[in-house]
């Protein structure tokens, strides 16, 4: 009775240890704010934070509206991460923040609620409903071969600041 109570104790000494260790080989790395857009950026967690930290720092918001399971979104994301100039201009002159979900402030969907969409916010708290993308029908929409046409639209933000506040 002893010996196979200890043989029966072993056992599930045994499968419970590689059930441990089956269970922390899934387990993901946590979530950053950064979602793939930009791990060296420092983001901010909310939009009204967003405005705080742009208004206290003197730099523009950057906006980016996205779903994970939007293929645009994810093409857009790996474009931006990848491209070493946003990813700078991103870290150093800009406060920024990336949602998945819409804000309260009607300013930041215009023309609708599309995704991907980038906004700029000055330190005025103002939308810049003047720094678009291409599109006429999605004026905030930016597709990953427009990654040029972003940068100019961050140094316009960044330009604006310096000649109207």
């Amino acid at each position: 009775m002893l010996h196979s109570t200890l043989a029966l104790s072993l056992l599930l000494i045994a499968v419970t240890s590689n059930l441990a260790m089956a269970i922390k080989k899934e387990k993901r790395a946590p979530q950053t704010l950064s979602r793939g857009w930009g791990d060296e950026i420092t983001w901010v967690q909310t939009y009204e934070e967003g405005l705080y930290q742009a208004k206290k720092s003197n730099k523009p918001l950057m906006v980016i509206h996205h779903l994970e399971d939007c293929q645009y979104c994810q093409a857009l994301k790996k474009a931006f991460a990848e491209n070493e100039e946003i990813q700078e201009m991103a870290q150093n002159n800009f406060v920024m923040l990336n949602l998945m979900h819409e804000t309260t402030d009607k300013n930041l969907s215009p023309d609708g609620q599309y995704v991907p969409r980038i906004m700029f916010v000055d330190p005025s708290l103002t939308v810049r409903a003047d720094i678009t993308g291409r599109y006429s029908n999605r004026l905030y929409t930016y597709e990953p071969q427009d990654i040029q046409f972003l940068i100019e639209n961050m140094k316009k933000a960044l330009r604006l600041i310096q000649t109207e506040l």
